[in-house]
């Protein structure tokens, strides 16, 4: 699992690529510390590259999100695959993002 994080536009963007599984999201909660603390901007998350995503990476999207709606800003998803767009419409998180 690998995590680019940029900044751009005043806001950030996180590039997901690999598998976000349990022992991933462990590492991956240190690497999206930068977008807890500028939660207040605009947040795109690209599943472009991100193949699998476990109940743990669900539990890191949602803290994103929460952060963010404390703050005042946005999480936006972009580009997940129709695997993980089946997990998240089983898991109800497909209403609780802007994903496009």
């Amino acid at each position: 699992m690998d995590i680019k994080i940029t900044e751009q536009n005043g806001g950030y963007t996180a590039i997901f690529e690999g598998r976000l599984d349990t022992p991933a999201a462990v590492k991956a909660q240190q690497d999206i510390a930068p977008l807890l603390e500028h939660a207040d901007k605009a947040i795109t998350l690209d599943c472009t590259k991100l193949e699998y995503i476990s109940s743990s990476g669900l539990r890191l999207f949602l803290t994103l999100r929460k952060e963010a709606a404390a703050k005042g800003g946005k999480v936006v998803i972009e580009n997940i695959n129709d695997e993980i767009k089946k997990v998240f419409m089983m898991t109800g998180f497909f209403n609780l993002f802007e994903i496009k």
